[in-house]
């Protein structure tokens, strides 16, 4: 579906954009006309895959390395969307890292880790968008969650932790820029397929988390970013502040 005003003519920046749900987003968004800038850390040969895809497809995409925890780093990313294809007006914070473990043997470097770039990089990536965004009293933030950010998780205590400090900053945030005409929301995905989850768990523990959710299966990455595309339009232009739950019914 093509959604009115959604991304055409927009630079939209997607952190964590090589792969899995970031991808999904940087894909469709430039479907719909976004120039869009596709931020990578290790996945350089994805990222650029990904942007000659887009450019194949008569779109426009850029290809830019940085680590989204070092404020250095964002700001010389933001420089480069800037000279390249114009100020940021759309931002998807993706980037994210997961980690399953007991708290007693999570070690404070894991921590900060994770904190780093689940909840710095975000809050850096914010900061450096807003100004822009200001000036011209519009912009779209779309900071991915997890449902484990909304409920909890056992042996996930900090991941759960970073993505409940997304969803705080989020509606936060929300509340601080709607006087700007800028809307900033979150989703939430559950089970979907990713190399994240494929990391974590085997075929079989797939099979029977697949099997707790009311719909039978794991989502998609494209389910995922087909909300995020919708909180971008202009559809979606009195929503702020909002977490949508893209779980499939799953309330474990």
């Amino acid at each position: 579906m093509q959604l009115k005003d959604g991304c055409r003519d927009k630079v939209c920046l997607v952190t964590g954009g090589s792969r899995g749900i970031g991808a999904a987003v940087a894909r469709e968004a430039a479907r719909q006309g976004a120039y869009v800038a596709i931020n990578y850390f290790r996945s350089q040969a994805a990222a650029l895959e990904l942007t000659d895809e887009i450019r194949k497809n008569g779109g426009q995409a850029l290809a830019v390395r940085a680590d989204v925890a070092s404020a250095a780093d964002v700001d010389d990313l933001f420089v480069q969307v800037e000279r390249e294809l114009g100020p940021v007006q759309i931002l998807v914070n993706n980037a994210g890292v997961a980690l399953q473990a007991l708290l007693v043997d999570t070690s404070v470097e894991q921590w900060t880790y994770l904190m780093d770039i689940n909840l710095k990089g975000p809050f850096l990536c914010c900061r450096r968008a807003l100004p822009s965004m200001m000036e011209r009293r519009w912009g779209r933030i779309v900071n991915i969650a997890s449902v484990w950010g909304l409920r909890g998780a056992s042996m996930e205590s900090v991941y759960a932790a970073s993505k409940g400090g997304l969803i705080a900053f989020t509606r936060s945030l929300a509340a601080e820029m709607g006087t700007w005409g800028i809307c900033v929301n979150a989703v939430a995905p559950g089970p979907v397929e990713s190399d994240m989850l494929h990391s974590s768990l085997d075929a079989g523990e797939l099979k029977s988390l697949a099997a707790e959710v009311p719909l039978g299966r794991l989502g998609s990455s494209a389910e995922v970013a087909a909300a995020c595309l919708f909180l971008m339009s202009e559809q979606a232009a009195y929503i702020n502040g909002a977490v949508l739950s893209i779980d499939g019914g799953w309330k474990a």
